[in-house]
């Protein structure tokens, strides 16, 4: 379980959607991607968040982009014109995140392209478990590349990291914004889904996921832990979670009632 690095060798545009001011860059690999900075707005967290919930998705296979490590040169961005702009590289010189920019993909749209029950229900399970708050119709955080379904932009997931409080109790919610997930209408197998994704994120995955987090991120939290610590907390948070899914697998059944 290992990511790709690659240096930035030219900024592109900025991708105004959303707060973080996310950019589409080119790297040394010849290939452009989405960079998430770690100079945004919440910083290393938003990174790790995207980190987790992108490789939950690929071990869950599920349909998101490459993910890799995006070294940012101290040089880079000094030519920004862009004073906005030119603070959030210098911000973040050093290791940021990309996806795999997808040429040419459209905005998933639920009224025109429906999705098959397995894959809806995986989705929506994942979203409970990572506590994701931004799948919804008006931000659906997926997009149709080549006729299939691509999730992207996970920044949103583990909001229990911008508190640092509790994550035991904070482990157990039932996460009740699941009723507004974009897929929740299609999900009609969630049972299957808990299933199967249980017997994929096994304790030893879960504990490759925690120690992916680069050290550069996990000392930038500030928060008073170690850096071994601080992945010992998300393993924590995830495990637990994990035991414990039918907390938010009934959460997400009784919401589906509520819509069919």
């Amino acid at each position: 379980m290992t990511l790709r690095t690659v240096n930035v060798t030219r900024y592109i545009t900025p991708l105004r959607e959303g707060g973080s001011l996310p950019a589409l860059a080119e790297a040394d690999d010849g290939f452009k991607y989405v960079v998430k900075f770690r100079g945004s707005g919440h910083g290393a967290k938003a990174l790790i968040s995207e980190l987790i919930g992108g490789v939950v998705a690929k071990l869950l296979k599920l349909r998101v982009p490459e993910l890799v490590f995006v070294q940012l040169d101290e040089a880079f961005g000094q030519t920004e014109g862009d004073e906005e702009i030119q603070d959030l590289l210098q911000g973040s010189r050093g290791l940021n995140l990309g996806l795999h920019f997808l040429s040419g993909a459209l905005t998933y749209d639920s009224v025109t392209t429906k999705v098959d029950g397995r894959t809806a229900s995986m989705i929506v399970w994942m979203d409970a478990f990572l506590t994701n708050v931004d799948r919804t119709v008006r931000n659906t955080n997926m997009l149709m590349w080549h006729k299939e379904l691509w999730l992207i932009d996970h920044g949103a997931t583990l909001y229990f990291h911008h508190s640092w409080t509790n994550h035991q109790k904070q482990a157990l919610t039932p996460f009740t914004l699941i009723k507004d997930h974009v897929l929740l209408p299609f999900a009609d197998q969630l049972e299957t889904a808990d299933n199967e994704c249980k017997a994929i994120l096994t304790d030893d995955a879960i504990h490759e996921i925690a120690n992916l987090i680069p050290d550069e991120w996990a000392s930038n939290l500030e928060v008073n832990e170690t850096t071994e610590s601080v992945r010992e907390v998300y393993y924590q948070f995830l495990n637990s979670r994990l035991k414990n899914s039918e907390i938010f697998l009934i959460e997400a059944q009784n919401a589906r009632k509520t819509l069919i």
